[in-house]
C-alpha cells in the first residue's frame, strides 16, 4: 500500500520560505518520479514541479527561481524548498508519485497521492 504523507506547510509572510516534505513508502522510491502539485480555493490543481529517479527536475514557470525540489533516496523522501513566497502561492499542496508515463506536468499521470498541506503566504 503506497502512502504519501506531506508536512511542512503553514503561515508565512510575503517574501519567507519554506520547506515541504513528502515521506513516502509502499513503493521503490530510487525508481520513482515524484511530483509536486498544488490547489487554490475555487481553482483546478496545478502542476508545481517534479524530480525524476535520475534527479532531473521540472518547475512551472510561475515557480521556477523561487522553487527547488530534491530527493533523499536514503529517507524515501521528496522536498519542496519554497523561498520569496507570494500571497498567489497560497494553496494547498501535494506530493504525487506513481507517475504512469506521458507528460510529468499532467495530474492525471500520477497513481499515487497525498493528502495536503495547507501553505498561506500573508501580504
Amino acid at each position: 500500500q503506497v502512502q504519501l504523507v506531506e508536512s511542512g506547510g503553514g503561515l508565512v509572510q510575503t517574501g519567507g520560505s519554506l520547506r515541504l516534505s513528502c515521506a513516502a513508502s509502499g513503493l521503490t522510491f530510487s525508481r520513482s518520479a515524484m511530483g509536486w502539485f498544488r490547489q487554490a480555493p475555487g481553482k483546478e490543481r496545478e502542476f508545481v514541479a517534479a524530480i525524476r529517479w535520475s534527479g532531473i527536475t521540472y518547475y512551472a514557470d510561475s515557480v521556477k527561481d523561487r522553487f527547488t525540489t530534491s530527493r533523499d533516496n536514503a529517507k524515501n523522501t521528496v522536498y519542496l524548498q519554497m523561498n520569496g513566497l507570494k500571497p498567489e502561492d497560497t494553496a494547498v499542496y501535494f506530493c504525487a508519485a506513481g507517475f504512469r508515463g506521458g507528460l510529468i506536468q499532467a495530474s492525471e499521470a500520477y497513481e499515487y497521492w497525498g493528502q495536503g498541506t495547507q501553505v498561506t503566504v500573508s501580504s
